[in-house]
């Protein structure tokens, strides 16, 4: 069995909607990179990733910070969020 532990991204942060309310947010960490590296660190080889401004207007305002989590670290990175074309 694969756990995928996640990281829903706002603005660069590491955060979670309460009820996917953006109006009730909790800001879980200002650099989700170290979230990343603590997951891994604890044994994950997958991570899943949400962008959720991406996911409310269809563009992909958190890419550096997806980009520099896969820097960061070996896992493998599912992401969703903002990809609406294969080019994307």
């Amino acid at each position: 069995m694969l756990i995928f532990p996640a990281i829903d991204l706002y603005d660069g942060k590491a955060v979670r909607l309460y009820k996917g309310d953006y109006q009730n947010m909790t800001v879980y960490s200002e650099n989700p990179i170290e979230i990343a590296l603590d997951f891994e660190k604890s044994g994950a080889t997958h991570i899943h990733m949400v962008d959720l401004e991406g996911a409310k207007d269809g563009t992909t305002p958190n890419i550096e910070t997806v980009k520099s989590i896969r820097k960061a670290c070996s896992m493998f990175i599912e992401i969703g969020g903002g990809i609406r074309s294969m080019q994307t």
